[in-house]
């Protein structure tokens, strides 16, 4: 009605609201454009996994994100780092898992495998090759490197600290790692962004979908091996509703075996555990002497079926002993994820099952892309109740 009162719109203003659209259109796609993956050679296969995720996450199918690194190695041991595309003005995303020991190149005529300080090296070569180029950088280490170095005791070095702080220095804005083996180590960066994410959700989605009948208060019981996992045993055990015990690792502190205090005994406290399958939880399996000491026990009151959980599954003394453990019957299954390196060999053990965090790497890349919060990541509380709800495991 009276539409010949309203003032036409004249063609310089028909011009601003069009030049409007194609900024703000302009802006949209630059900053889907301005994503990069900056992968090193440690997370190349998973990265692709992940690069797959993000561009169903993104609506961009056929996207690549990823910016390849080449890590050179020369003869006697010194490297560097070339990044084989331009990131200036990216937001970047540095992949690198710490633990790969797979990589091998020649030093003075032998095969070496590289260590965790030399993938550490090469983030920092990675940094130095950016040189200030990019955005902004984020760094991805799934396992944090040196993580069981977090604290001093005695004339110790304080390795895992000193790594954040020299991230920090070099102008990294953001670190994400999972898991890490004590969560206070987010104080060492007071003023910067460090989130360490215990990957809760995808870990218990498949053990859910795989156990289900078997998880009920009269039947399971949640065991945290030590003091230390006292906090994720008793979140298992919450989430699952379930009873809980712990073992105390009774130590000789006037011996250093290893590095470490030699364990002189596993005391237990808690729920009877005879005639139940037994859930244990920690962040990490690395020689495995301790877990076996503790199933071993737990068989000795009775204990039926035993499955451990872990994060991080790195069998450095091998994987004979948990083929023998499950052959005898003392072990029914084991859970990790790849949040750190999964071998040929550990992929072919049935008793092992690999949960894959591919897909959750994308989320966090893409929510922290999209300035997000990583709260929903971090907080999986609800998710998992209606897991537990659609698998009947709810009250």
């Amino acid at each position: 009605m009276f539409e010949f009162l309203k003032p036409k719109k004249t063609s310089v203003e028909v011009k601003q609201k069009t030049e409007t659209t194609e900024v703000k259109v302009k802006k949209e796609k630059d900053k889907k454009d301005n994503l990069a993956l900056v992968v090193l050679p440690n997370y190349k296969e998973r990265a692709e996994e992940v690069n797959k995720e993000i561009g169903k996450l993104r609506g961009e199918k056929n996207k690549n994100y990823i910016v390849p690194v080449a890590s050179v190695k020369f003869s006697n041991g010194e490297g560097k780092v070339k990044l084989e595309d331009s990131v200036r003005g990216k937001d970047v995303y540095i992949l690198s898992d710490v633990s790969n020991y797979s990589i091998t190149y020649n030093m003075y005529g032998f095969e070496n495998h590289m260590s965790p300080d030399e993938h550490f090296q090469d983030i920092i070569r990675t940094i130095s090759a950016i040189a200030g180029k990019a955005n902004k950088i984020t760094v991805i280490m799934p396992l944090l490197y040196s993580s069981r170095q977090h604290r001093r005791q005695g004339r110790e070095s304080l390795d895992s600290a000193m790594a954040l702080r020299e991230l920090e220095n070099l102008g990294v804005d953001s670190v994400i790692t999972f898991d890490a083996h004590d969560p206070n180590i987010q104080n060492v960066l007071p003023y910067s962004s460090f989130d360490t994410i215990f990957p809760l959700y995808p870990v218990v989605k498949q053990f859910v979908l795989e156990n289900k009948k078997e998880i009920t208060n009269d039947n399971m019981i949640v065991i945290s091996p030590d003091n230390g996992a006292m906090a994720r045993a008793i979140t298992y055990a919450s989430m699952l509703k379930l009873n809980i015990g712990m073992f105390y690792k009774r130590r000789d502190y006037t011996k250093i075996v290893n590095g470490k205090n030699p364990i002189i005994a596993h005391e237990y406290t808690g729920p009877d555990v005879n005639g139940k399958d037994v859930l244990i939880v920690d962040d990490m399996i690395a020689s495995g002497e301790s877990l076996i000491d503790v199933i071993r026990e737990l068989k000795s009151r009775g204990a039926k079926d035993v499955i451990s959980i872990c994060t991080f599954a790195f069998f450095t003394e091998g994987l004979e002993k948990f083929d023998a453990l499950y052959q005898e019957g003392l072990i029914k299954a084991v859970y990790s994820t790849n949040a750190s390196y999964v071998s040929d060999e550990m992929e072919k053990r049935e008793w092992l099952h690999i949960v894959s965090l591919d897909k959750f790497v994308a989320l966090i890349v893409n929510t922290l892309h999209n300035n997000e919060s990583l709260s929903p990541l971090i907080n999986s509380n609800e998710k998992i109740k209606d897991l537990l709800v659609k698998s009947d495991l709810a009250d």
